[in-house]
Parts: structure tokens; C-alpha cells; sequence
């Protein structure tokens, strides 16, 4: 007679909330320390960040161009500065920002510490960035999305 099988190897090792959160602030701590250097170091003042190389070589504004001012207009919290120099840049760290808490919050009550509930990147929802960041850079090279692009490069 075989033994019944008993709880599989997560279920006899329980993680405590400490153990949940590893992942979630490992990741805060990912994005803080370079966000930090960013806002240390602006952006907007010359030879402190390479030229950008799509925009060098072809004179086009690239989905990023602005990226590094944006994100240190946010960490002084100017959120309008930011958003004339990379509006993208803007939706997409406010949009990970919110995924980013719903992560947390669902650690902190258990629900594991792997974002399992985070957007998968299928083919399709890749499909779709990739169109989003074309039509952004397109965009902000012609006359009518003149105000996409970052001033004064």
C-alpha cells in the first residue's frame, strides 16, 4: 500500500513576509539606484550623458530621446517638465509604478512573492509596444507632434 502524498515542497516550507518581499523590493532597489544617480546628475547640463545614437546618426528623435531629463524632472517632482520632455517615459513609469504596488500589496497579504498577476509578454502585447514606441517616434518627428519632442537638443 502506498502512502498517501503529502503537501509538495512549498506547502512544507512556508515563506514568511520578510520572504515575500524579497522580490518586490529587490526590484524597488533596481530601478531606485540608477533613478537616483539620474536625479543626481542632470541630464541637462552638457558631457554628463553620451549623445543619443539614433539621433546622431539619422537626426530623428528616438522613443527615449528625453528619457534621462524626463526621469530627472520626476525625481524632483515635475511631473509636467518630465512629461514635455518624454511623455512615454512618463505613462510607462507611472503604469509600472502602479503594477509595481499591486506586487507589493499582494506580497504583504501572501499572495506569493512572484508577480504571477503581472502582465505576460505575448507576442501579441509585444506586438503592440513595439507599434506603440514606432508610432511615439514617428509621431513626435513630424510637424504635427512637434510638441512630443524634447526641447532644446
Amino acid at each position: 500500500m502506498n502512502a498517501p502524498a503529502g503537501p509538495g515542497p512549498a506547502a512544507s516550507s512556508p515563506v514568511g513576509r520578510g520572504g515575500r518581499l524579497v522580490r518586490p523590493l529587490a526590484a524597488l532597489v533596481a530601478v531606485a539606484l540608477p533613478t537616483a544617480f539620474v536625479g543626481a546628475v542632470d541630464p541637462n547640463a552638457p558631457g554628463h550623458y553620451p549623445v543619443c545614437p539614433v539621433l546622431q546618426a539619422t537626426g530623428w528623435w528616438c522613443p527615449g530621446c528625453g528619457g534621462l531629463r524626463c526621469v530627472h524632472a520626476l525625481t524632483r517632482g515635475d511631473v509636467l517638465a518630465a512629461a514635455h520632455d518624454n511623455l512615454l517615459v512618463v505613462v510607462l513609469a507611472f503604469g509600472l509604478a502602479v503594477l509595481w504596488l499591486g506586487w507589493l500589496v499582494r506580497a504583504v497579504r501572501g499572495a506569493g512573492g512572484r508577480p504571477g498577476w503581472w502582465p505576460r509578454m505575448t507576442g501579441r502585447r509585444a506586438g503592440v509596444l513595439v507599434l506603440v514606441l514606432l508610432l511615439f517616434a514617428v509621431v513626435r518627428n513630424l510637424p504635427v507632434g512637434a510638441g512630443l519632442a524634447p526641447p532644446g537638443v
